[in-house]
C-alpha cells in the first residue's frame, strides 16, 4: 500500500489508483510519502502545491534509494496544472522525466508558467526518455514558436509515441505550425489529437495543417 501522510491526518485508508492532494504551506512538516508495500498508485494531481511539497514529490519520484523506489515505476499520470513551477521546479521535473525508470504516460502542465526556455528543457528531458509519454498538455503557457520548435524535435523522433498534444493558447504562429507539420511528416503514425485553439495561426499555418491531415495524418483530430 502506498499512502500520502499529512500532519493532522485523521485516519489511514488504502491508496487509490488516483490521488489528488492539496498542500497547505503552514503545515509542518511538509508533505511526505511512505511506502508500505507494492504500489498501485497510478495518478498524482496537485492543487496549490508548495515548493517544499513539490521537492518531496520529486525526490520520491526520482530516488533509487528512497523507500518509495516503486513510485516512479507505477505513476502513469502527473497533473501539476495551475501551479507556478518556476525554473527550479521545472528543472526538477525534467530530472524525473529523463530518468529511464520514469513511466509517466500523461503529463499535464497547463498554466504552469512554462516559457520557451522551460519548454526547451522539458523537450530535452523527453528526448532522453521518449517512449513512455502518450499525452502532453501544455495549454496556457507562453512557449511561442521557439518552444514549439523544441517540441517538434521530439515529435520527429521515431521513438516518440505521443498521441495527444495540447497547445491551446500557447502563442503559436504560422512559423510554429511549419515546424510541427515538418516533424509530423517525419513521424506521422502516433499523434491522433493536436489542439492548437486560441493561437496566432494565420491562413498559411492553417493550410500547412490541413495539407498534413490530408496527406500524412488522416486519423489526426486537429483543433485550430
Amino acid at each position: 500500500m502506498l499512502c500520502s501522510k499529512l500532519k493532522g491526518e485523521r485516519s489511514k485508508s488504502p491508496a487509490p489508483s488516483c490521488i489528488s492532494m492539496k498542500s497547505d504551506q503552514s503545515m509542518e512538516p511538509p508533505l511526505k510519502f511512505k511506502a508500505e508495500g507494492p504500489s498501485d498508485l497510478h495518478s498524482i494531481s496537485y492543487d496549490i502545491i508548495s515548493m517544499r511539497s513539490w521537492s518531496a514529490l520529486v525526490s520520491s519520484l526520482s530516488s533509487e534509494t528512497s523507500n518509495l523506489r516503486e513510485l516512479h515505476l507505477t505513476v502513469k499520470t502527473l497533473d501539476l496544472s495551475r501551479n507556478e513551477l518556476g525554473h527550479s521546479g521545472l528543472k526538477s521535473l525534467c530530472a524525473v522525466l529523463e530518468n529511464p525508470h520514469c513511466k509517466v504516460e500523461t503529463l499535464r502542465l497547463c498554466g504552469c508558467g512554462v516559457s520557451d526556455e522551460g519548454c526547451a528543457a522539458l523537450t530535452s528531458a523527453l528526448k532522453s526518455n521518449p517512449s513512455h509519454l502518450r499525452q502532453l498538455y501544455l495549454s496556457d503557457n507562453k512557449i511561442g514558436d521557439s518552444g514549439v520548435k523544441s517540441l517538434s524535435a521530439v515529435l520527429e523522433n521515431p521513438l516518440c509515441k505521443l498521441e495527444i498534444l495540447g497547445l491551446r493558447g500557447c502563442g503559436v504562429s504560422d512559423e510554429g505550425c511549419a515546424a510541427l507539420t515538418s516533424a509530423l511528416r517525419s513521424n506521422p503514425s502516433h499523434l491522433r489529437k493536436l489542439n492548437l485553439f486560441d493561437n496566432k495561426i494565420g491562413d498559411s499555418g492553417k493550410k500547412l495543417l490541413s495539407a498534413l491531415k490530408d496527406e500524412h495524418c488522416k486519423r489526426l483530430e486537429l483543433i485550430v
